[in-house]
Parts: structure tokens; sequence; C-alpha cells
């Protein structure tokens, strides 16, 4: 191939590739969330993706008029300041070794751009410290095989892309044969194939396909997540709650009528009385359909917008040393609350990005920070805070809500940071941890089927048990955690159990497990029935 035959990419090329991707993810990125193997609620990989790529179209729409170079910087900033989830972070780190690869560039030829998007997979796969084939990274390294091989031949570059892209889904049809759990679950790995539709929305725009505008973006930027929270936050924006006394419908019927006024609805059901949760644009609406059914108290409606930033400094703030943890669920709020924290919103399909990390070290006021992620899905997104806050940051891996609380237990302000983080380390090893949830799809867990809507009890992230009503799947979760030395049980009940519930099977564990002292508190977590702490 001749030279003149070799494309160049211009600053506006890079723009209309990004919004496309853009808008191909937000087509894609509800079938990418459910490729989620596990039984638990938490497919939110598309979401994360998208949310991490909506932070960077909405930078490149707003850019100044530049180079190549300064566009692709001004992705990457973006990118690394809104990267959601391990997956928003991977991504992330492509748009920072694309912009290294076309720092200083006006326009940038084939091959530069195609070295560029090269960079960018090697900086996501260092960006894990374990690589585990059959995942994203292992449909990152096909995608620059495939890659370097155009560039090699001199390749325009949407023969470049084009390439990049058959080799990466060759890599992602392997991935069920790399990894038993996709292989069980009749599924590709999900970061992988958002991999592929983020360059597929690329090439879309490098071609024209994409012609429009930013259309939607805003409408459309902070959606976090499946099912359980703000599954479109500015489209069903008021979190609204309410009881109703004395109801003259079922809480089927209540959950039939609502269902197409908003989402993440949660009815639980008491004695005489009708507790609802959801998410919807018209909490008015909400209310008028519900007063029918019989007298309304405890009315609260919340703007998840305005709550979605970091809120309530702790006991630790404007001192030498404050933790920053991140939480979900009102009861479990005020715990880290009272515990010294600063609280951060999310967990559960509701990853925070990197920048209210950033916020709420700014706002905090301390000297050091500990933050505390809470969810093995905002991990990655913790450390890429403390990369780019320093070392007077620490991470500490808290994988769940119950291991933070833990941490937050042994956490004293008066103390140096490395004494607290030896302490609140310690105090997470000193604990067994799990949780009831509902399986969100059919799966194979250890060679048992279970079905879509069974109840579910994790420990250490591993479904251990299964049954068909909350109760069972409690006592038999119990069974598996609590050990003959074991002394307190600690029960946190979510957003759909009732105190009543909550304190009879509480009961049922005393009566079971003579000598474990047992303790319930209002957690009030979506998602998880009951989390549950024995030490």
């Amino acid at each position: 191939m001749n030279q003149s035959q070799i494309s160049y990419i211009s600053a506006a090329d890079f723009r209309r590739m990004i919004a496309s991707s853009y808008q191909v993810f937000m087509r894609e990125h509800e079938y990418i969330n459910s490729l989620n193997v596990f039984p638990v609620p938490d497919g939110d990989t598309g979401s994360n993706m998208l949310l991490t790529l909506g932070a960077v179209s909405k930078a490149v729409a707003e850019a100044p008029v530049g180079g190549i170079g300064f566009l692709s910087k001004r992705a990457a900033d973006s990118a690394i300041m809104g990267a959601r989830g391990n997956s928003g972070v991977l991504l992330s780190q492509i748009f920072r070794g694309i912009a290294r690869g076309l720092a200083g560039k006006e326009n940038a030829s084939s091959a530069v751009i195609g070295k560029a998007f090269q960079y960018g997979i090697l900086y996501a796969y260092r960006a894990v410290a374990k690589p585990v084939e059959g995942t994203i990274l292992t449909v990152a390294k096909g995608i620059a095989k495939g890659a370097h091989r155009a560039v090699r031949e001199q390749a325009p570059f949407a023969d470049t892309l084009a390439e990049a892209i058959a080799a990466g889904e060759s890599e992602l049809a392997r991935t069920p044969e790399l990894l038993p759990m996709l292989k069980a679950a009749g599924v590709v790995d999900a970061g992988g194939y958002g991999l592929i539709t983020f360059l597929k929305g690329c090439l879309e725009g490098l071609g024209g396909g994409y012609t429009g505008p930013e259309a939607g973006l805003d409408s459309e930027l902070f959606m976090t997540g499946q099912g359980g929270e703000m599954k479109t936050a500015l489209a069903h924006p008021y979190c609204t709650e309410f009881i109703i006394q004395m109801p003259a419908v079922t809480a089927r019927s209540a959950r039939e009528q609502l269902a197409a006024m908003g989402d993440s609805l949660v009815i639980a059901e008491g004695e005489r009385l009708l507790k609802v949760h959801m998410h919807t644009a018209h909490p008015g609406g909400v209310l008028e359909k519900a007063i029918t059914w019989g007298s309304l108290h405890n009315i609260k409606i919340d703007n998840m917008t305005d709550q979605h930033r970091a809120t309530a400094i702790g006991a630790g703030a404007g001192n030498g040393l404050s933790v920053i943890s991140v939480v979900a669920g009102e009861g479990l709020t005020q715990m880290a609350r009272d515990l010294g924290a600063f609280v951060i919103a999310g967990g559960q399909t509701m990853n925070p990005p990197v920048e209210d990390f950033i916020d709420a070290v700014h706002t905090a006021g301390a000297k050091e920070y500990i933050i505390l992620p809470n969810n093995k899905n905002i991990i990655l997104a913790a450390g890429q805070a403390k990369k780019l806050l320093g070392e007077h940051v620490v991470v500490i891996p808290t994988a769940n809500i119950t291991q933070g609380l833990a941490a937050l237990v042994a956490f004293d302000a008066s103390k140096p940071l490395a004494e607290n983080v030896k302490s609140m380390t310690q105090r997470i090893a000193a604990i067994r941890e799990g949780g009831v949830t509902i399986a969100v799809r059919d799966s194979l867990v250890s060679g048992k089927k279970i079905p879509a809507g069974a109840f579910i009890g994790v420990i250490g992230g591993k479904v251990t048990v299964s049954a068909t009503a909350v109760e069972e799947a409690l006592l038999l979760l119990a069974e598996e955690m609590i050990v003959p030395d074991s002394e307190m049980v600690s029960l946190y009940y979510g957003a759909d159990i009732s105190e009543k519930q909550a304190e009879a099977l509480a009961s049922s564990i005393k009566g079971r497990f003579t000598g474990v002292e047992t303790e319930v508190y209002y957690g009030g977590q979506p998602h998880y029935h009951f989390l549950v702490s024995v030490e």
C-alpha cells in the first residue's frame, strides 16, 4: 500500500467517533448488563461503561477547537474523573493510553492513531493487578493484536478498527472456554462485549454513520445500573417513599398499578400497611394514585441527583484523618456517619465515579484519608482516586458494607494513618460476612441450578445456599456462617423487610444457636434483604 492511501484522522473525526460510540452504547448497555454471570444483582458493567463514556462524550462535545492531541487529552481527563466501576476504570485507561499516543498532534495518520489505540489497550491491561483470562483483558489483547497487524500493513484507520474488532470478537467468542462460569451461564464476557461495542461505535462515527448532535446527552448522563438504583436518574429522578395504612389493595395489586409510573419499585407488606419505595418522574401522580388506596403517612421525596454527591461530614473530618465510606441505605448511612465516616452515596449497581471521591477529599477538610469502597466493583475507582490524590490517601479494599462497618468500628481519628489502617484491616479479618438476596437470573452454581427469583445466601461473594423463602435462606446462611467459637451475629435488614420480620428471624436464630448473641439493625439497603456479620 502506498503512502497516499494512508488516511489522516482529525480532531473533528475523533469528536464524531466519541459521540457515535456513546450513542451506540446507549442502545447496547442493557444487553451488556444482562451478560452478568452471577445470580446476585450486580450486573452493571454496561451502565458503568456507559456513564464513563457519557462523561467523555460531554467533555469532548463542549471542548474548544483544538488538535486531536488536545481533544484526546480532554477525553482522557474526563474519563478518569467520570470512571465508574471496574469496567469504567479500564475504559478510562484506554483513553489515557490513546491520549499518550496522540499527544501534541494536530492530526494523526492511520499508523499513529492505530498505535495510540494499542497504547490504550496496554494501559488497561496494566491497570489490573492480577489479570484473569476469559475477561475484558483477553478481548483487549486480541484487539491489540488485530490493530498491530493492520498498522504494520499501513491500512487506513477504518480498516485498522475493523480488523481490531474482528480479532476482538474472535477472542470474545473464546471467553466461555476460558472461564467455566461463563460457559455454564451460556454467555460471553460482559466487559469484553462492551469494549467491542465501544470500537464499533467509533468505527460507525468515523465512517459517517453517526451524523447528529449529542442528542440526549444530558438526559442520559446520570444513568446508573440496572433494576435497583437510579436506572435512569433524570428520567426518574425522585426517590419516593410512603406508607399506606389500612390499604384497600394488596401489595401485588399496588405493584401492578405503579409499575408503569417509574422503576426500582419495592413494596413491603406489614400488618395492615404497605410501605412503598420507587423512583419516578412524577411523585405527585404516584401519591394521587396511592391516596385512593388508604391513608398516606411518612411521605418522603428526594431528588437523587442531589443525593449522589458526598454528604454529611463525620466525626473524623476537620481533624488530621478522615474516613470516606461508600454506603447505600438510610440506616447503614447513619451508622457510618455515627462511626465517624464521610459518606458517599453508592453501592450495588450504583457505583460512584472517581470524581466523587476527589470531591469528598476536597470537602472533608482533613490532611489524610482512608477510603472504604465497600463493593468489589468500586475498588478500582477508589484506587484511581488515590493515584490522582497522592500518598495522603489509602484505600482499604473492603468488598461490602459489612466489612466497611467493621473497619469503622476500629477507626480512631486521634491515631496515625498507618496504625488505623492496620487495626481496621485486622478488624475486617475477624468477621465473616454474608447476605441474602434474590437471584436475578437462572444460573448454575457448583452444579446446582438456581432459578431466577429464588432467595440466595452469599458468603464472601459466593452463592452458598438457595431457598424459596427469605426466612429459610437466612437460616441456612446462618448455619453456614456460625461456627462453634462464634460470639455475635449482626443482622442488617433491608428496605423491603419490616422490623417485625427482622425481629422474628433474629429470634429464630437465637433459638437455634444458643450462646450466640444476635443483634438487629435497620440498614435500609437495596437489593439485599439481609446483610449478616458474624464474629
